[in-house]
């Protein structure tokens, strides 16, 4: 299948059926505003609940409203986007506080240490982490549980109306970007990141790739994360209290800046780290986010934002750098992308070894039928250049020589 080059990055071209939805969204946005007062409000009457739990989080929401109404060229279809988002995650906390008060037992919960895949997009991590999670052993986050992990009272004894809200999200995200899939396969069941689980606690990367907001990056980066990533741990303690699982399996490219905070807080942790040429990786990575803009912002400042993630990558891996040996070498390993591709159901197995689980006959059949059913770039591939994000590539290789003569 021939490869697909993005030719309408920066004035993105729509279905006339996805335009008309557009338009109906941006009907619907007209008297939304990036505003505390009227999204805890609208959490609230949407739930019946008040109690927010702690509300240190009030001034880390104001500086990422703040730096969201700061953002060029939303669309008002793009302004009802990032307004659902947050409020679902105000939502998020009222359940979540409600679910506690009663079951008060949920914080005495001993979780296993986890393993946790950290690594950039695009050097294998979801391929990996979709491949652990078809096998038994691991309890993973599908997409509908990431995003609503937490039931309304009426529908405490059903996932359907969850995964159907989400599914319908999913459906139009592939109607307006439908090349999206190419680079990374979004579906209502598909594993995904806890780092939509740390949005809750409004302390995470996570807003960085869905708006430009430089000054967001720069408040999360000065502040510890340790408490967000407790509160982490709670949700992954209730999450497993309503749907069981016995160890979690997590993914974040957010860890690889966070080695210390991880390790404090999931103690015992085996820790998979996978590597890629970084060139390739900041490339890709830039594309799949200027191309995901075109849900909330018209034109995208595609140059601007290429050289946003380049700068924003290399903050990331320069913290990889410096922090890799705070892991314990007997619960932590290195894997490097090619490897991984010449031999996957091996490095399944390393991790399996690396964690001290055993890889049964069932579990070992699991991992051969998803590979039999996941051929890489089944849903075709993506022409990614990196001028079309304006980035230079002798630059950078420049930039991350100091990353590459480590691990790769």
């Amino acid at each position: 299948m021939e490869a697909v080059r993005l030719t309408d990055l920066a004035v993105p071209e729509f279905s006339s059926d996805v335009t008309a939805i557009f338009e109906v969204m941006g009907t619907m946005a007209a008297d939304l505003r990036l505003d505390s007062d009227q999204l805890h409000a609208m959490a609230s009457e949407q739930t019946g609940l008040t109690d927010f739990g702690p509300r240190d989080y009030t001034d880390r929401l104001g500086v990422l409203l703040a730096a969201l109404r700061e953002v060029e060229d939303v669309t008002p279809a793009g302004l009802l986007n990032l307004h659902t988002q947050l409020l679902q995650m105000l939502k998020n906390r009222l359940l979540l506080t409600d679910l506690l008060a009663r079951h008060p037992e949920i914080r005495d919960v001993d979780l296993l240490p986890p393993v946790v895949i950290a690594g950039l997009p695009r050097t294998g991590t979801t391929h990996l982490h979709n491949l652990l999670s078809a096998g038994p052993t691991f309890r993973s986050l599908p997409y509908w549980e990431s995003v609503e992990p937490f039931p309304v009272a009426a529908e405490r004894d059903h996932v359907e109306p969850r995964r159907e809200r989400t599914g319908q999200a999913v459906w139009f995200a592939d109607e307006a970007m439908p090349h999206f899939k190419r680079m990374h396969e979004m579906t209502t069941d598909h594993v995904h990141e806890e780092i939509q689980l740390l949005a809750n606690d409004f302390s995470t990367m996570f807003y960085e790739t869905i708006a430009e907001v430089p000054a967001w990056r720069d408040h999360y980066l000065a502040c510890d994360q340790t408490p967000h990533y407790a509160h982490l741990r709670v949700q992954l303690a209730a999450l497993q209290h309503l749907r069981g699982g016995r160890r979690w399996l997590l993914k974040s490219p957010q860890h690889l800046e966070q080695l210390p905070v991880l390790a404090d807080v999931f103690p015992g942790a085996a820790v998979v780290v996978t590597h890629r040429d970084p060139v390739s990786v900041v490339v890709s990575m830039a594309t799949m986010v200027v191309y995901s803009a075109r849900m909330h912002r018209s034109p995208v400042p595609v140059e601007r934002l290429g050289r946003y993630w380049a700068d924003r990558i290399a903050l990331m891996l320069d913290a990889l750098v410096r922090d890799r040996d705070v892991l314990d070498p007997s619960s932590s390993l290195d894997v490097r992308f090619d490897e991984f591709m010449a031999d996957d159901l091996g490095t399944a197995e390393g991790v399996y070894e690396l964690a001290g689980e055993p890889v049964t006959d069932e579990a070992r059949a699991a991992l051969r039928g998803y590979l039999d059913n996941h051929q890489r770039d089944r849903h075709g591939r993506i022409d990614y250049r990196a001028e079309d994000v304006g980035l230079d590539v002798d630059d950078l290789r420049e930039r991350f020589a100091a990353y590459t003569a480590r691990f790769l």
